[in-house]
């Protein structure tokens, strides 16, 4: 028995107090956004997303990692076409939330916003959406993208 306690302790992990913990996630929900908007780039997205990563759309289901980093990816490849809809996501203000969840992570909530632009044109506010995001923090301190829902979607108003 003890065995399993010291294993079981061995796999909690301390998650800090607000506003720290506000200030983490925040934290990542900005550089999660950032490369998946600005930089598209598949190898950073894939040291924010847990391996066992859920991800359930409102309007486009639900879906794993695989098909998660198979959907960014196709994303990504059509944005440098000189024509193509380049969406950013905006965490509309005020609207953050985040609470703890004891020897596992966190789960921030709140609304984002959608713009778009096509090829070079002028970005205009196409849709806003709630969501909540599970985050785990694992024992070497990284916190990792676990559970996605982003619902509620509607145009902008």
């Amino acid at each position: 028995m003890p065995s399993l306690l010291a294993a079981l302790a061995a796999t909690l992990v301390l998650i800090p107090t607000k506003p720290a913990l506000t200030k983490a996630i925040q934290g990542r929900d900005e550089v999660m956004f950032d490369v998946m908007s600005e930089q598209c780039d598949a190898a950073t997205l894939a040291t924010i997303v847990a391996d066992d990563m859920e991800f359930y759309h409102g309007k486009g289901g639900a879906m794993g990692r695989d098909a998660f980093n198979a959907d960014y990816a196709k994303s990504c490849a059509l944005k440098p076409a000189p024509d193509a809809w380049r969406p950013r996501r905006q965490l509309a203000p005020g609207t953050l939330k985040v609470y703890a969840i004891p020897g596992f992570g966190a789960v921030e909530e709140g609304t984002h916003l959608f713009y778009e632009r096509k090829g070079d044109g002028p970005e205009r506010l196409a849709g806003k959406a709630r969501f909540s995001i599970l985050w785990k923090l694992g024992p070497d301190g990284r916190w990792l993208m676990s559970r996605t829902f982003s619902i509620d979607h509607a145009p902008a108003q």
